[in-house]
């Protein structure tokens, strides 16, 4: 149990209990005397159906959207109420969403463990060393940047049919020979196992409750996502509107992507900047803005396939599009540059210590990057890059269309 308080605020009134395979046999007697001593008690249906009747005390079912309890618990607020989740509620829990309503001094938490720590536990998997992702109400792709060779995932399902289809999406990327191992009813009594490999999975019956351990094994020709900013071309399905490589990694080098920020890809084209911020860190979040709109479609089939389906995509012209658009950590004018004010309303929204990066290849587009320059300071690079190519019999240089980059960190 943990809870916190000082002498200024109310006493904890917010029960947060995590409930295991086991049912309410497994709760701590703290946890207990919560659940019975609650003026409120709200569950999912099926920790509901395991509570013996208590007249007079309020049973709510969760509601959807799930957002909508918060104003139910926000109008019981100091009464005793008890929230029931699944094992811990801290591990792709209910108690993240709570805390964004509840200061953490008003609730007492009673976790009990989680899939992940069981599911370790049986595998012999040191949870250091194992990422712990879901898909539960959130889409598959997410799960791309992970997947390398060695790699040892842990993925909570979102029901029975979760495994199968992980196993036929894992095969079509080049991962078959990657095993699959379900749990299932983790720490029930009836707990099983099914294990295969991804290209030979069986036609078996899962249950809904079920978690996934994944040791991937990538075939030869199976394409990894690289760690680094800089990605090739080829991954990117584009119309020829894409930072070439070179230029992407020194770019987002100057755009420096931290943990949990937010950048604006201005005239995002194939969507290459905006995707590569995202992959920099899973909370990173990107916002990108184009007036194309079969340009937007092909950035969504970008994101989704390289493995952030979550980035945000704006149909608009900029200025204009980001004027309701929360202010960004970084920003990056791959397009438009010449359009009047943009530039200038960029710096504006930039949030302190934040970071611009513009390009251009164009003279007219230097021009407006060298004015900007004289007006805010910051920095130009020059970037030359030449790409070998068969030349008769040996091979030359061709160089690419040279790019001026303008940073700038606003102080």
């Amino acid at each position: 149990m943990t809870s916190l308080a000082t002498n200024s605020e109310p006493t904890p009134w917010l029960n947060i209990v995590g409930v295991g395979a086991e049912g309410l046999a497994g709760l701590a007697p703290g946890a207990r005397m919560a659940l019975d001593t609650a003026a409120t008690v709200i569950g999912g249906a099926r920790h509901l159906e395991m509570l013996s009747e208590r007249p007079g005390q309020e049973r709510l079912v969760w509601p959807s959207p799930l957002e909508t309890a918060l104003d139910w618990i926000e109008a019981r607020a100091g009464q005793p109420l008890c929230v029931l989740a699944s094992g811990d509620p801290f591990w792709f829990g209910v108690g993240a969403t709570l805390m964004r309503r509840f200061p953490v001094a008003q609730t007492c938490v009673w976790p009990a463990p989680s899939a992940f720590s069981l599911a370790a536990a049986r595998m012999g998997w040191p949870l250091q060393q194992t990422r712990c992702l879901s898909v539960h109400g959130r889409p598959m792709e997410a799960l791309r940047p992970w997947l390398h060779n060695g790699a040892r995932l842990l993925i909570l399902s979102r029901d029975g049919d979760t495994p199968a289809e992980l196993a036929r999406w894992l095969t079509g990327l080049g991962f078959g020979d990657s095993t699959l191992t379900v749990l299932q009813s983790l720490g029930a009594a009836n707990e099983t196992a099914v294990s295969a490999r991804a290209d030979a999975w069986p036609e078996v019956g899962i249950e809904a409750l079920n978690t996934v351990a994944l040791e991937c094994r990538a075939d030869p020709a199976a394409t990894v996502l690289a760690a680094s900013a800089g990605r090739p071309e080829a991954e990117f399905e584009q119309d020829g509107q894409i930072t070439k490589r070179e230029v992407r990694a020194v770019a987002l080098a100057l755009l420096a992507p931290g943990r949990g920020e937010r950048l604006w890809d201005v005239g995002a084209g194939s969507g290459s900047i905006g995707i590569e911020w995202m992959l920099a860190d899973p909370a990173n979040e990107a916002v990108a803005i184009e007036p194309r709109a079969e340009r937007l479609e092909r950035i969504a089939r970008n994101a989704s396939a390289l493995g952030v389906p979550a980035l945000r995509r704006i149909h608009g012209r900029a200025p204009e599009a980001l004027d309701d658009l929360s202010a960004p950590d970084a920003i990056f004018i791959g397009g438009g540059l010449t359009t009047p004010g943009l530039v200038e309303h960029c710096v504006e929204r930039l949030c302190p210590g934040g970071r611009l990066v513009a390009s251009s290849v164009t003279v007219e587009g230097d021009a407006v990057l060298a004015a900007a320059r004289e007006r805010h300071g910051g920095e130009l690079t020059r970037i030359n890059v030449s790409r070998s190519e068969p030349l008769g019999a040996m091979s030359g240089w061709k160089p690419l269309r040279p790019v001026t980059l303008w940073s700038l960190r606003r102080i």
